[in-house]
């Protein structure tokens, strides 16, 4: 088998959530256990950071891999879903896994992948653990893919634990409340290990009070340990500083959303200070984020005249975020190319959305995309208006063409929509 070989027989042996959705979902840990087991434990080598949350838990990867490169640890980054490439999910040093690694790996655990039938997420951690842990990584940023308490990931006693947030998505598994969704992140909590939490908020206080009490784990509030002193975004990113410090950071990342993300960084960066042996090179990382771990699709600017940006904000909380950050940019006129997912309740999401844009309606190459036809019906009914097209593609195409250069056109609505732009 060659590299694309493997990743047919992945991507057609073994149920992939992004893909096909809840028919993936496992609502237990044993096949990742079993896997483990059949590798040879992989994740008991590793010395890991774990990142869990509704939003920006993504960015709070990349910074954080990024700070930890550029001061000089060997790190590896395990995110998902991936935009381009899958190799994209499983990083060290900002090197995706190579293609060998992957052959050999699906070469020689294939009888073992056929015995369990593990998930495909449930088998690429698998693979992104034994590859960190046979490079000999210094520490290993470990995102979680959903949820906490029984996401693949959990596998790991890290040295810290980080929820960046908790909003709405993926209810269907999760829980239909705030409360009920943070019990679930809140799963990643290990004993006397210590947790920050990016965004205080009402609703989910008590519940990792509870937790951390329970399992004797240090908690942290991000907002208590530093807040974002000035703030000022130019054409190449975002110049920013923290209280208590003359120092100016410098980001390509530019959104105004990510003002909580660094918060979060910036107080993990302090707990890791305390017990690791080399002073963090914060600045660097900051920086350097994109360049050094390929962070795609956060507010990113495609091309200019006219103004093209693409956002992977797919849930309530992240567009809410999406549309603030619209109403706060100069154009003359808004053009919104949308896909989305089927699985998502869109009764939260399209009242959101700006009803003073032209809606370029596409469904983004994959199973679970939700067909663009009926999405346009349902933007109707919340007063969004505009074509349907036959793939995310042709919408932007279409979209470039009949914007002015004093027009935005933005994509957006699905991770996997971006993808096919970006």
């Amino acid at each position: 088998m060659n590299y694309q070989e493997c990743i047919s027989f992945l991507y057609n042996s073994l149920p992939v959530f992004h893909r096909i959705g809840a028919a993936a979902y496992k609502n237990n840990l044993d096949n990742t256990y079993a896997l483990l087991e059949a590798i040879g434990n992989p994740h008991k080598k590793l010395r890991a950071i774990h990142v869990a949350g509704t939003n920006g838990k993504g960015s709070v990867s990349h910074n954080l891999a990024s700070i930890l490169m550029e001061t000089g640890y060997k790190t590896g980054l395990y995110t998902s879903p991936h935009l381009k490439d899958f190799r994209e999910r499983i990083q060290i040093n900002g090197n995706f896994i190579s293609s060998k690694f992957v052959v050999n790996f699906v070469k020689k655990y294939r009888t073992i992948i056929a015995k369990i039938q593990p998930s495909f997420f449930e088998m690429t951690v698998a693979m992104a653990f034994l590859y960190f842990a046979k490079n000999e990584v210094d520490i290993a940023v470990i995102e979680v893919g959903m949820g906490g308490r029984l996401d693949s990931t959990n596998v790991v006693f890290p040295i810290l634990s980080i929820i960046t947030n908790i909003s709405f998505d993926h209810t269907q598994f999760l829980g239909d409340s705030l409360e009920k969704i943070a019990t679930e992140k809140a799963g990643i909590i290990k004993p006397q290990t210590s947790v920050v939490i990016g965004e205080k908020q009402p609703q989910t206080q008590a519940v990792f009070q509870s937790i951390t009490k329970e399992k004797n784990a240090p908690l942290f509030y991000a907002a208590d340990m530093c807040k974002i002193n000035t703030w000022q975004r130019n054409e190449n990113g975002v110049n920013f500083s923290f209280n208590g410090s003359e120092n100016i950071f410098f980001s390509p990342l530019s959104a105004d959303y990510q003002r909580n993300n660094f918060i979060t960084v910036k107080a993990a960066c302090t707990l890791l200070d305390a017990f690791l042996p080399m002073p963090l090179n914060i600045a660097a990382g900051f920086a350097n984020c994109v360049k050094n771990t390929h962070l795609h699709g956060r507010w990113e600017v495609l091309q200019q005249n006219p103004l093209c940006i693409a956002d992977t904000g797919h849930n309530e909380a992240g567009i809410a975020f999406v549309c603030q950050q619209l109403s706060q940019m100069p154009y003359k006129k808004l053009h919104f190319v949308l896909g989305v997912v089927e699985d998502k309740d869109l009764s939260h999401i399209l009242p959101l959305l700006p009803t003073k844009a032209t809606y370029y309606f596409c469904k983004a190459d994959i199973p679970r995309g939700l067909a663009a036809d009926i999405l346009a019906k349902k933007a109707a009914e919340f007063g969004l208006f505009g074509n349907v097209y036959s793939s995310v593609k042709e919408a932007f195409m279409a979209a470039k063409n009949i914007a002015h250069k004093e027009d935005l056109v933005f994509v957006g609505g699905s991770t996997f929509t971006v993808a096919e732009v970006v």
